[in-house]
């Protein structure tokens, strides 16, 4: 995912309204519409059923929507929360294959990428062709990985099950195009801010079609429910943490869902599903025992809040909180979600003097919890970076790390203190297992630069493109590479000259085939 800094902020999503409306749209989830008798007596087709809709179309499909949320500003590959996010979603995926539900042609075809936004909404989605949406507010929300593994665990089979193809392929060969032009509206509307635009799109016929689909969609939902929690516990997530998401679920259910619960509304929480949920618990959902707040979810937590971009006043008051006399009355896992949103809120505020005081507060706190620890001293190098002191952020980090936060890190202290040469080959060993990692490919690109070699940087940048899917931006760094290489005097490195032509011509074929698909509109 491309990047000029690991923690820079990317492209965006669509505003609040409207992505509850691309992710309803998506897998024709219920609205609030009557359902018609002979929409209830659909019948859903079995598992795994794709019906006449490829897994290659449908990952076309996926990848049209995707490269614009790509160039969405809302969009954020933020290395810590991405890498606490990939652990979670890396064991989901496993299980899925060990229990049959993500079959090799799928694995093999779909992208299985998730897409992370700053919306401060709780929400996720399902994309066709393996994409996920997750806002930074449903992390900011969830108090474990298990009740997160909860929700991309459904998500997950939503995919696996082939809901969005199943929906596609009954109504036709136009739906995928409706549906994805759909989106495009969507996101076209947030950007002039109006919300109302959005809202008519789902007017007219694309009403009746929702209409149709209601009956069939709550069957979606309830299969989705049953093989994303035997996902979960496949993958060694506690069974409690569904249960203590359904009952947040079902607590906002019974206050009507005040906006802030827009996966409500994509995910109705019925009592047939409460019901179905309940059994499969094997206890009540208000008597599931409480899990406990582990110290590195209630800093990760704290992370999404800040990176929702809430304002000054919020981000002043985060900072106030860690001195507060509530903050010696909470828990110690409270205290280090408290004294990480205040030192990171302190960093954006560009407060570095109170921010490297919290942050060694936060040091001190967590000393006894190594993955907490871990945390602690990656916010202080980032503190440092930020402030100038990059040489101390480098002796905070450990440049051959494989962790991702930590290398991107290193990989930024490197070109602050023009010492690049160590990380090049870290960076270049990370692409070449994860080709489609944007961030890591800048990162590289910034890390040539410093070295002054121009042709590989460029190169870099340009491999950065074609992972956001973004082909004639690559198109054309790869000719500004070839023209460096070409001009009178400059050295030659013909192994590097040869990769570039081959990329060079690969990425022509990506152009004119993307040239030919059908427009999203």
């Amino acid at each position: 995912m491309p990047r000029l800094t690991p923690f820079a902020t990317r492209k965006t999503f669509a505003a609040p309204a409207l992505r509850s409306l691309c992710a309803t749209v998506l897998i024709a989830c219920q609205v609030l519409l009557p359902v018609p008798a002979r929409a209830q007596m659909q019948v859903l087709p079995g598992l795994g059923d794709g019906g006449e809709m490829t897994a290659s179309a449908e990952r076309q499909l996926g990848d049209q929507i995707a490269r614009e949320l790509y160039r969405d500003t809302d969009y954020i590959d933020d290395p810590v929360i991405a890498a606490y996010v990939q652990d979670i979603w890396q064991r989901l995926l496993a299980a899925a294959r060990q229990r049959g539900e993500l079959t090799p042609e799928l694995d093999e075809r779909f992208a299985w990428t998730i897409l992370l936004g700053r919306d401060r909404n709780i929400n996720a989605f399902a994309l066709p062709g393996g994409y996920l949406g997750l806002n930074m507010g449903l992390i900011a929300t969830v108090g474990s990985r298990d009740e997160l593994a909860t929700v991309l665990g459904h998500e997950l089979s939503h995919v696996t099950q082939r809901h969005i193809s199943r929906i596609m392929s009954q109504q036709g060969r136009q739906m995928p195009l409706m549906l994805a032009g759909l989106i495009l509206g969507m996101i076209a509307a947030s950007k002039s801010r109006n919300a109302d635009a959005g809202q008519a799109v789902m007017m007219g016929s694309q009403a009746l079609f929702m209409q149709n689909q209601l009956s069939f969609s709550r069957d979606m939902e309830r299969e989705a429910d049953r093989v994303g929690f035997g996902v979960m516990t496949q993958a060694g997530f506690a069974p409690q943490g569904a249960a203590a998401m359904f009952e947040k679920l079902q607590y906002a259910a019974r206050l009507n869902d005040n906006g802030s619960y827009p996966y409500l509304r994509s995910h109705p929480l019925t009592s047939e599903r409460i019901s179905d949920m309940q059994g499969r618990f094997q206890f009540r959902l208000d008597a599931a025992p409480a899990m406990p707040l582990a110290m590195d979810h209630a800093m990760i937590a704290a992370r999404a809040r800040v990176l929702t971009r809430p304002g000054v006043d919020v981000l002043r008051l985060w900072v106030d909180a860690a001195s507060s006399g509530e903050f010696a009355k909470s828990s110690a896992a409270q205290q280090a979600g408290t004294l990480y949103a205040a030192a990171l809120s302190a960093k954006e505020l560009r407060d570095f003097r109170a921010a490297r005081a919290l942050a060694e507060r936060l040091t001190a706190r967590t000393a006894e919890d190594a993955s907490a620890a871990r945390l602690a001293r990656w916010l202080n190098a980032e503190i440092e970076l930020a402030g100038g002191g990059a040489a101390k952020a480098a002796g905070l980090l450990d440049a051959k790390s494989k962790e991702r936060p930590e290398m991107l890190l290193a990989a930024d202290a490197a070109v602050a203190t023009r010492q690049p040469a160590p990380m090049v080959p870290v960076l270049r060993d990370w692409v070449a297992t994860n080709p489609r990692d944007a961030t890591v490919w800048r990162a590289l690109a910034n890390l040539y630069g410093a070295q002054n070699d121009a042709v590989r940087a460029v190169r870099a940048d340009a491999e950065a493109n074609v992972a956001i899917l973004d082909y004639p931006a690559a198109r054309d760094r790869l000719k500004a590479a070839q023209e460096l290489i070409r001009k009178p005097g400059a050295p030659i490195d013909h192994y590097e000259a040869s990769i570039i032509d081959t990329r060079a011509r690969a990425v022509e074929v990506l152009v004119k085939r993307q040239a030919e698909e059908p427009p999203l509109k």
